[in-house]
């Protein structure tokens, strides 16, 4: 067989892969072996427009019209068998995809489906969402699920974001008679450019600018302020977990408030995300302005106060009350972040009208990703200008 041949061949199979077969695919290619099973797996889910009737399964040249029924042991077999034929990121999308085009939410219910999944902040945020409905047979592996994405977050989020922090921390407090070691150079000599002398070639400095010391008292509060409505799922576990950080860090003193058209503060559980994830209740309206109010009353240091508000600006409440709550925390010299998101799900839909509306305060709305969470916290931290993304 030529070079050429096993190019075009290759070409063939895997466009027969993508088509899913039968008499309208053109290509005339049949399949065995693994291929055969791998395009079974992708027929069970997007096979006849996502319907989900009928069993999993079909043949090597019928059309995609098969679907993963009812069935739990069904299901969990097919969701081993993705495991088995694709990567970890395309396995993800594809329990997505189940979970969305075939209604398998209630089989998420059933601690077996539970144990064959591929657990990821998308599948947390499912898990979230059904929790009222949740038997207590199956809570105790929901909850192992989700720990293990929230352990795997910290991990992946905890070091940066102290070490991030903990700097802007440092150069926030300014200490007028620091020691030699604690000096910051950099705004020393800013502070004191107007007492160069050029016949020595030198400043002499008339005020000491220090590093405060990371092990002092509580220097900065943050209240993370998380609407808990359906569309923000996984805005709401990366904040948990952010807030696990926070709350652990000994200068920073952390409250975290969630809310739809009520308000939970669920400060007291910060030691441990996994039991502020349960204590949330994904879905429902939003109430922005209540939640703020909410807020206003654990402001006690404005000045030294970070407001984090997650959410999509669907008010739901009373929006004037809300602007000229924002604008009064600011007038006050609370610092005042407006995330539309906190995940990597890409740009969010939100309400641009208050986006705009928040922005016109000097409170600019924008997504941000669990990686650039720290540097806009930082900048927070600092009172310097955030480092909204483009686009």
């Amino acid at each position: 067989m030529t070079e050429h041949t096993t190019d075009a061949d290759e070409r063939l199979r895997r466009w027969r892969l993508v088509l899913g077969g039968g008499p309208g695919d053109g290509t005339g290619h049949p399949l065995s072996g693994r291929d055969a099973a791998m395009d079974r797996t992708l027929t069970a889910l997007y096979g006849g427009r996502g319907t989900g009737t009928g069993p999993a399964g079909g043949g090597t040249g019928g059309d995609r019209s098969a679907g993963l029924g009812g069935s739990a042991p069904q299901v969990a077999r097919w969701l081993g068998d993705i495991r088995t034929y694709f990567p970890s990121s395309v396995v993800q999308v594809m329990q997505r995809d189940a979970i969305d085009r075939l209604g398998l939410s209630a089989l998420l219910l059933e601690p077996e489906m539970l144990e064959a999944v591929e657990a990821d902040v998308h599948l947390v945020g499912t898990l979230l969402s059904l929790n009222k409905a949740m038997p207590e047979t199956t809570k105790e592996t929901a909850r192992a699920v989700v720990r293990k994405v929230v352990e795997d977050l910290e991990k992946k989020l905890a070091t940066r974001t102290r070490a991030t922090l903990t700097g802007a921390l440092d150069r926030s407090a300014k200490v007028n008679r620091p020691r030699h070691r604690d000096i910051d150079w950099d705004r020393t000599i800013r502070a004191n450019l107007r007492h160069y002398l050029p016949e020595h070639g030198t400043i002499v400095p008339e005020r000491l600018i220090g590093y405060g010391r990371a092990d002092q008292a509580v220097k900065k509060d943050v209240v993370l302020c998380i609407d808990q409505s359906g569309s923000m799922a996984a805005s709401v576990v990366y904040a948990s977990v952010f807030g696990a950080v926070l709350a652990s860090m000994r200068s920073i003193d952390t409250k975290l408030v969630v809310f739809d058209t009520a308000v939970v503060d669920l400060t007291d559980q910060l030691d441990d995300p996994v039991d502020v994830l349960f204590g949330t209740q994904l879905g429902g309206g939003t109430d922005i302005n209540r939640a703020l109010a909410y807020c206003q009353t654990l402001i006690t240091r404005p000045a030294e106060t970070v407001v984090v508000l997650i959410s999509d600006l669907y008010e739901g409440g009373i929006r004037d009350e809300m602007l000229k709550r924002v604008a009064a925390m600011k007038a006050a010299g609370t610092q005042f972040v407006a995330l539309l998101a906190l995940s990597d799900e890409g740009a969010p839909a939100f309400d641009r009208e208050h986006a705009a509306a928040l922005a016109a305060l000097g409170a600019p709305a924008f997504a941000c990703t669990p990686d650039l969470f720290p540097d806009v916290m930082a900048a927070a931290i600092e009172k310097r200008p955030l480092p909204i993304p483009e686009g």
